[in-house]
């Protein structure tokens, strides 16, 4: 599925959920797939409708337990015409390419897909997964930022 935010005449980001590298592969996958196994980990343990820290928290051990990496949230600059205007802090980085956001909302929606867009423009990274601890079963999705030519 792909999203295009417009404004008038100024194009804004795309988002690629199913963008595909060289090889046909869609960017980093495989580690989504590892990132989301240690999520439903995490939910089976500590249950659903928590607070957020507590599932940040755990996924950072469990991405210990199953030598995902991971690393301590850097810090990034957020930047308005050459002037710094604040700074983005991820929840967690994994396999140093994949933003991760956990959440405990109702369901997931644009209003967090717009949100890990701009993650991801700020990081300059390409791929990011939010997860939704709220219910039983674990809710997820997989956001890529198409990156101009």
């Amino acid at each position: 599925m792909n999203y295009e935010l417009t404004s008038g005449k100024r194009e804004w980001t795309r988002m690629n959920a199913n963008q595909l590298q060289a090889d046909g592969k869609l960017v980093s996958m495989e580690a989504v797939y590892r990132i989301v196994g240690c999520a439903i980990e995490v939910l089976n343990e500590l249950g659903h409708g928590l607070r957020e820290r507590p599932y940040q928290n755990a996924l950072a051990v469990e991405f210990g337990l199953r030598r995902v990496p991971c690393t301590q949230p850097p810090r990034y600059n957020m930047v308005y015409k050459t002037f710094k205007v604040g700074e983005y802090v991820p929840d967690l980085i994994a396999f140093y390419k994949v933003v991760v956001y956990a959440k405990v909302i109702d369901a997931i929606t644009d209003l967090e897909r717009g949100r890990m867009l701009n993650y991801l423009k700020i990081s300059g990274l390409q791929v990011g997964v939010i997860l939704n601890f709220r219910r039983p079963i674990l809710e997820w999705e997989r956001i890529a930022l198409e990156r101009n030519s």
